[in-house]
This record gives C-alpha cells, structure tokens and sequence, in this order.
C-alpha cells in the first residue's frame, strides 16, 4: 500500500507534516496509473479522477478548507489552512454510464 499526497502548494504539504500524515509519494499531479489496488491517494481531485479511483479499489481523502471567499485563489500557509479547519475527509465517486 502507498499513500500518495497530490498538492503542489507548499502550505498543503507543511500542513500534512504538521499533522503527522505518513506520505509515501508526495507529487504536484497524479498519474493515476501508478495506484493500485489499496493505495490511498490524498489531494483535492476532481471527481473523473476520484471515480477512477476508487474503480482502482484505492482510497481518496479529499483536503477539505472551510476557505473564506477572500482568499480564494490565494497560496495559503500551514497556519491560515488551520484557520480554514483543514481536514481529510472520505469520499467515493462512481462514473454513471448512460
């Protein structure tokens, strides 16, 4: 099992030090060949990525921030992620055929 964490800004990944979150692969962007089965890929993904995912039989804990509408777009710190109640949470996604 690998757990990945897909970030590519600075703030993100302190914060994951800061709250002892164990990453194996810390990437910019996911190439979503490289997980397998039982992977836990960690991130703020879209949901086409999410549902392949879990096609994969991986997990995806998406990083949730309460985010302010002023500081939308901004690159934020470990500390104003705090402020934004940073937090992992489960999610699952399935692509609906027609």
């Amino acid at each position: 099992m690998t757990t990945y964490f897909i970030s590519r800004h600075p703030g993100a990944q302190q914060w994951a030090r800061e709250h002892g979150i164990c990453v194996d692969i810390q990437l910019a962007h996911l190439d979503i060949s490289d997980v397998q089965a039982g992977d836990v890929v960690i991130g703020s993904l879209p949901v086409n990525l999410v549902a392949e995912l879990i096609r994969k039989q991986a997990r995806y804990l998406h990083l949730v921030l309460d985010l302010p509408h002023a500081w939308r777009g901004k690159e934020l710190s470990a500390a104003q992620m705090k402020e934004c109640n940073a937090r992992l949470e489960e999610y699952q996604a399935n692509k609906v055929e027609p």
